[in-house]
């Protein structure tokens, strides 16, 4: 048995809990917050048999997207502010990160 953690953008977690469902894959979902732009993600939690660890990362995969968003870069009173300092950037958010790891036990009470 393997459990999966997996971080995705809240924008994409409605979709990706639906297909859990669709698939009966049991998810724990936890709202969390991270990332450079502090914005909203969600976390699952997924205990799957070694066979199906190809299939859960391939939907997640699937419903996780990256899009382009503008941000402000914080400003560093320490440093020499410039012209550009202030000025909305465009970076790449979203996608997914996730972690496989060995379970040792499971227990279902």
């Amino acid at each position: 048995m393997k459990l999966l953690i997996a971080i995705v953008q809240d924008k994409d977690a409605n979709r990706l809990s639906n297909e859990f469902i669709d698939q009966n894959i049991r998810a724990t979902r936890l709202s969390t917050t991270g990332g450079f732009l502090k914005s909203g993600n969600t976390t699952f939690m997924i205990g799957v048999e070694e066979e199906r660890v190809d299939e859960v990362l391939e939907m997640i995969k699937k419903a996780s997207h990256t899009r382009q968003q503008f941000m402000t870069p914080p400003v560093n009173l320490d440093a020499q502010l410039d012209n550009t300092s202030s000025y909305p950037v465009e970076v790449q958010v979203g996608g997914a990160t996730v972690f496989v790891l060995p379970v040792d036990q499971f227990h279902q009470f």
